[in-house]
């Protein structure tokens, strides 16, 4: 059996914390039970995330990065600003979805460290993703939209969560297409 090099063996921990964190929960999850999962010794843990806080970082910045990167493929395959947040929440409704959702990382992390720097970089990236869109759309107040849209996607996370993706979030859509009608945002 070969060994690890020190960037796997980080991203084997990573992957074990991702996985005891969304499912158990950051503070419920020690750092002795990382390691034990991840079969290595809680030094050579320590020796990738200098503690705790430091590793429940890289997980909530993995967390962030996946989620970029699902939502500008989902914006970049859009034939217009409407479209592409059209498919933004379309992208985010397929993960509720996807069996074992419990919600988002972020918002997992800040319910149980709230102002948590990683957490709140994530949540402003998305509010700003979504006014750049909006105003290239020449949306009616872009920045306003931008807000409800934000608060319609946190909303909708929450809803799936606790009520399954059969629940309010049938209306994701539908709400969506409202909230850029009233403002305006146009078909094509």
């Amino acid at each position: 059996m070969s060994r690890r090099t020190g960037a796997e063996t980080r991203e084997h921990v990573l992957g074990v914390a991702h996985e005891l964190f969304y499912r158990n929960g950051i503070h419920a999850t020690g750092i002795d039970t990382v390691a034990a999962a991840a079969a290595v010794a809680p030094t050579t843990l320590y020796r990738q995330f200098a503690s705790k806080d430091e590793l429940v970082a890289a997980y909530v910045e993995r967390a962030d990065q996946a989620t970029r990167a699902m939502i500008e493929a989902a914006v970049a395959s859009a034939p217009s600003p409407r479209a592409a947040v059209l498919s933004m929440f379309d992208t985010q409704l397929a993960e509720m979805h996807r069996p074992g959702y419990r919600g988002c990382v972020c918002q997992m992390a800040l319910a149980e460290y709230p102002d948590h720097r990683p957490a709140v970089v994530a949540k402003t990236w998305i509010r700003e993703r979504l006014r750049d869109i909006l105003r290239a759309a020449a949306a009616t107040d872009a920045d306003a939209l931008a807000d409800r849209l934000l608060l319609v996607h946190e909303g909708a996370i929450a809803a799936a969560a606790s009520l399954g993706p059969g629940g309010p979030v049938t209306q994701l859509r539908p709400l969506v297409e409202l909230l850029l009608d009233a403002h305006g945002v146009p078909a094509a």
